[in-house]
């Protein structure tokens, strides 16, 4: 049957591949050619309503289809579609043409409620594709003699199928319509059950449309459904198929979407591996190759590499060279990669791999127009976003605010207050342009799910701040433990969330009452600290978090001694270290407001130092604090080591003792390289263990000294091999050692005065 047959013999069927460029084109000249008087697509039909705004200027694909369920809106799927897009293109010669579109495929009110609780969705690119066992594309690549079907359809459509026109490309679909035909006499369904009652909605949705036009319309769906739309079916058997699927509500929008996500490593089956190429390629109506090489020349030189046209031109040379080796019609993305690599990359991948990262995949990010419908939540969002010029953006990108200046205040409270709602827009890291309270720095990066992540925040309410007050409130609520509660209040006051901290202290108050497990009250009270600090910076009223803060503090004082007994096993005295650091730094912070927590804070370690109950790790922890703090003599400590490291302690815990007191990243190296008393003790002790004792404790040890500096460590070993009156602090008593000289010499000092004052200056 000739083309012009079977399309006077029925509706016309395009069968596409999702996403290719080839099959774009192919379709806009076989709708050229049958001027068809409706287009149906692949695709919900909820999205009927939302096809005019395909035609508005504000919309830049690629965009998708948003469908989410009206109760759960976590329950969602996206339809996809790029500029490259067939559906895309069907859509628009629609619109320039002024004949019906609409959308056939199963409803997403049935794929959603079917899908339970992970939905997948039935995405025009690869919800399906990820389900069915076979690969269409696979089995005729490998019947061909490909060994990849990427390079099978590069060259059999988008390199030679896509320059046809008129009954040519018509031809081409019916032979790729028979092909698929073959494939489902041979595989049924191709292991995807689903597939059959799509398919028996589409063709209850043609008999509509034959109704209504004739056979005067066109379907542009899947290659793989062409047969089964194609076969003769009765209504009641299609109806069976039907009955008795589950039923959500749903509701549909557009969302911007980005070619990172239109491919396979972005995290959605997509069933491209390259949507930047694809882009060129259609974009590219001729010498798609030299205007590729050209983009890759420009993108090396802006990372300052010597490319120049005669690269351009070996590269060109090269990549047509590899393609007519290989039986290629043109070449492929495989050939330009190969010479480029070769070409304009020395041969090495690194340069590659930013090109296949900028190029090949690429962060296109699409537009969707005002008119779109949105949740409130989503509509203030965009207010805000306008108001503060942060632009949404596909690609990850560092901000930088001051917040001493109310635009970055506001800025860091609008991220806050995402970032509480679930909305993970930008993420906090560490700032490279200073350490003060001040500053803080974004690391932002718009993710096409992010906007369902905002529907699903629209149940809090119907702005950012008044949203993010609710969720914070119910929260609090529901939080177990006193941790989350004190992490919760430390978000409120990084978000400025005002009227939900009442609710949030008063469940901190009431969970911290109830609490006696120090170790939790420990790990709550750091995060306290800094909300007091946070409040500070902000201009927050923290006043009665500081209250809260200051009775857990003195709780805490009561309890930890009681604690830390020798009853704790390695990895509670490690735990319980690591919560006695947590809150010196806390009683460091609030010491400000209340001078004598420092006090009693400080007989708390005095007593962990002193009592032998209390494991080494723990008490050479408190021990050091103490000595750091200026809290206790330098021959106060010598006698603790003293006593640590004396025959009667066992090795393990004299070796704790020493990772208490100089492990880390705490600086005790510098402190042993500056006392040679402390030093001297620990090397005593060190040649005395006895052998096998030796074996268990060389774990702890190595772990204590193995973090210094190579300089550092460097020195003890010099310090420890001249023995006694070796150390550095023998230099200021007048027995230098060799290479050190008994005073200082101002000459020598004086030299380096203007560097120290340049890098402290900076």
């Amino acid at each position: 049957m000739s083309p012009a047959t079977a399309r006077a013999g029925g509706p016309l069927l395009l069968g596409v591949r999702h996403h290719g460029p080839g099959s774009a084109r192919a379709v806009r000249a076989a709708l050229d050619a049958a001027r068809p008087g409706a287009v149906l697509i692949e695709g919900p039909p909820e999205g009927d309503a939302l096809l005019p705004l395909a035609a508005d200027p504000g919309m830049r694909p690629p965009v998708a289809l948003l469908a989410h369920a009206a109760d759960d809106p976590g329950r969602a799927a996206f339809w996809p579609l790029a500029g490259f897009s067939p559906e895309w293109v069907a859509i628009r010669w629609a619109q320039e043409h002024e004949v019906p579109v609409r959308f056939i495929d199963l409803p997403a009110a049935h794929s959603l409620a079917a899908d339970g609780d992970r939905p997948q969705g039935d995405s025009p690119e690869g919800g399906e594709a990820d389900a069915v066992r076979l690969d269409p594309l696979a089995v005729l690549a490998e019947t061909a003699g490909y060994d990849d079907p990427e390079g099978w359809w590069e060259d059999v459509v988008e390199h030679r199928g896509a320059r046809g026109t008129g009954e040519d490309v018509l031809g081409a679909f019916e032979a790729l319509g028979e092909a698929m035909g073959a494939l489902r006499e041979a595989y049924g369904d191709g292991g995807h059950h689903r597939d059959l009652v799509r398919e028996a909605y589409m063709r209850q949705r043609m008999r509509a449309a034959r109704r209504e036009f004739g056979d005067a319309y066109a379907v542009v769906c899947g290659a793989w459904h062409v047969p089964a739309l194609r076969a003769r079916t009765t209504v009641a058997a299609d109806k069976a198929l039907l009955s008795g699927l589950p039923k959500v509500k749903v509701e549909t929008t557009w969302v911007p979407w980005t070619h990172r996500r239109l491919a396979r490593a972005g995290g959605y089956g997509a069933g491209i591996t390259s949507p930047g190429w694809y882009a060129h390629l259609f974009t590219a109506r001729d010498r798609p190759v030299e205007r590729w090489l050209t983009k890759v020349a420009g993108l090396l030189r802006e990372e300052d590499r010597q490319v120049s046209s005669a690269h351009v031109i070996e590269a060109v040379r090269l990549a047509e060279t590899l393609a007519a080796m290989r039986g290629r019609p043109l070449p492929g993305l495989t050939e330009t990669l190969e010479a480029v690599r070769a070409v304009m990359c020395d041969g090495s991948d690194i340069p590659l791999a930013l090109i296949e990262d900028r190029l090949v995949v690429g962060d296109v990010l699409g537009e969707v127009p005002d008119g779109a419908p949105v949740v409130p939540l989503q509509r203030d969002l965009t207010r805000q976003q306008r108001t503060l010029r942060l632009k949404a953006e596909a690609e990850d990108r560092e901000l930088e605010l001051d917040l001493r200046k109310d635009t970055d205040t506001a800025k860091s409270l609008l991220l806050h207050r995402l970032r509480l709602l679930g909305i993970g827009w930008g993420t906090p890291v560490a700032s490279r342009s200073g350490t003060g309270t001040f500053r803080e720095t974004w690391r932002l990066r718009w993710e096409p799910e992010l906007s369902v992540r905002i529907a699903e925040a629209g149940i809090w309410g119907t702005t950012v701040l008044g949203a993010a007050t609710a969720k914070a409130e119910a929260d609090a609520a529901g939080a177990e433990e006193l941790g989350e509660v004190t992490a919760l209040a430390e978000q409120c006051l990084l978000a400025g969330l005002a009227q939900a901290l009442p609710a949030v202290l008063r469940a901190l108050a009431d969970r911290a009452a109830l609490d006696t497990d120090v170790a939790k009250l420990a790990k709550a009270l750091p995060a306290l600290a800094r909300s007091l600090r946070y409040g500070d910076v902000r201009g927050t009223d923290a006043t009665a978090l500081g209250v809260v803060a200051a009775g857990l503090a003195e709780r805490i004082c009561v309890a930890l001694p009681s604690a830390c007994t020798a009853g704790l096993d390695a990895d509670a005295a490690a735990e319980m270290r690591t919560h006695v650091d947590g809150v010196h730094g806390a009683v460091g912070l609030l010491a400000d407001t209340d001078e004598g927590l420092r006090e009693r804070w400080s007989a708390v370690l005095a007593v962990l130092a002193d009592r032998d109950t209390v494991p080494g790790l723990i008490r050479g922890r408190a021990a050091r604090l103490l000595l750091d703090d200026g809290r206790q003599p330098a021959e106060e400590t010598a006698r603790l080591m003293g006593l640590a490291l004396s025959p009667a302690s066992s090795p393990a815990d004299a070796a704790g003792w020493i990772e208490g007191f100089a492990g880390g990243s705490s600086g005790g190296g510098t402190l042993l390289v500056h006392d040679d008393r402390l030093l001297g003790l620990i090397d005593t002790w060190l040649v005395g263990v006895p052998e096998r004792a030796f074996t268990d404790v060389l774990p702890l040890l190595r772990r204590t000294f193995g973090a210094y500096e190579p300089g550092v460590k460097r020195t003890l070993g010099e310090l420890v091999r001249r023995g006694p009156g070796g150390s550095a602090v023998a230099v200021t008593t007048g027995a230098a050692p060799e290479g050190f000289a008994p005073e200082l010499d101002p000459v020598r000092a004086e030299a380096v005065v203007g560097l120290v004052r340049m890098l402290l200056a900076g």
